[in-house]
């Protein structure tokens, strides 16, 4: 079994079942902290704590959505946090009561990590302790708030993309564009979620073990971080909707450039063609009469340059060539 035990008198511990059996038979609070469920990690939820075996089903299965479920003697809880390298999010599920809190996760976590240090501290005297309800409050406040700098980084990597494709859109700014939309997908779907379950936690309707009217306000607080974490996720996403946009925009535009600059070279050859086309027949009188010099360049190059420099004053009058 891999994990911490924090027992209640702040020593940090090796999780093992003959530990974590005496502190479920102690009268003190205790936080047990495991990673990457196994066998005999599901055997000490169900045996030790028994835990009802749905609950215990559900933390042996990652990927699921932030729900609340309430027991006779326990809540369940789903809750999401981002990951410290910014790639998707870290999946923490947690059992709590008044007598523990029991976390699962498969991955670090640098959040928890540190929730836990300064609980170690507390209970030595270094700090102020937290009650159970508020430790709870503190655990998922810090997974809550990994999701700010994540998001500042979007903000970043959106403005570097946006001066970007104005100066050269490519086809790497574009599948960057759509894995970011994914990505924000993704974070739209837990935080939403979260969001929409501490809405009925505040209201009442999903209640928890040892909440007073002071632990509400906390969570309460916990709600206003997650609807601005939700505001600024569909910010971004609109945001990248525009900077897809504009690519699309400044890609079409190049290729309309393009395109008139090639209409008009082709249009600029269309009268010489004809008239080396027309000259270049070999009819007798043609080759009688036309035999000069003079008329070489009068018939064979003033009419060509002539057609050319109509054409260009054309252009430019009608403002095809950048001209006004």
């Amino acid at each position: 079994m891999q994990g911490h035990l924090l027992q209640a008198d702040g020593e940090v511990a090796q999780a093992t079942a003959d530990s974590v059996t005496r502190a479920v038979d102690g009268s003190r609070f205790f936080w047990l902290d495991l990673i990457d469920l196994e066998d005999d990690g599901v055997t000490v939820l169900r045996n030790t704590f028994g835990f009802h075996p749905l609950a215990v089903e559900d933390a042996e299965h990652f990927g699921q959505r932030p729900k609340l479920d309430a027991y006779d003697d326990f809540v369940y809880l789903v809750i999401h946090g981002a990951r410290h390298d910014g790639n998707g999010t870290v999946e923490v599920h947690f059992f709590f009561s008044e007598h523990y809190l029991v976390t699962v996760r498969r991955t670090e976590c640098p959040a928890i990590d540190t929730i836990r240090d300064k609980e170690a501290r507390a209970d030595r005297g270094q700090g102020e302790r937290s009650e159970p309800i508020l430790l709870l409050y503190r655990v998922i406040d810090a997974l809550v708030d990994t999701f700010f700098p994540v998001l500042a980084q979007f903000d970043d990597e959106i403005d570097d993309l946006e001066d970007a494709i104005l100066q050269k859109p490519t086809d790497e700014q574009l599948g960057t564009l759509f894995t970011m939309k994914r990505e924000l997908v993704g974070l739209r779907k837990v935080v939403t979620s979260e969001r929409d379950m501490f809405a009925e936690l505040i209201a009442g309707i999903s209640p928890l073990p040892g909440m007073t009217p002071d632990a509400e306000r906390y969570f309460r607080d916990l709600y206003d971080h997650l609807i601005r974490i939700s505001d600024l996720v569909d910010s971004y996403r609109d945001l990248l909707t525009g900077a897809m946009d504009t690519h699309l925009s400044t890609v079409s535009n190049r290729l309309n450039e393009v395109m008139k600059q090639l209409t008009i070279i082709a249009t600029v050859f269309l009268p010489l063609s004809f008239l080396t086309g027309f000259f270049g027949q070999n009819f007798a009188w043609m080759v009688k009469e036309l035999n000069s010099f003079g008329a070489f360049l009068v018939l064979g190059v003033g009419l060509a340059l002539a057609a050319v420099i109509a054409l260009l004053v054309l252009f430019r009058r009608r403002g095809w060539m950048g001209g006004s």
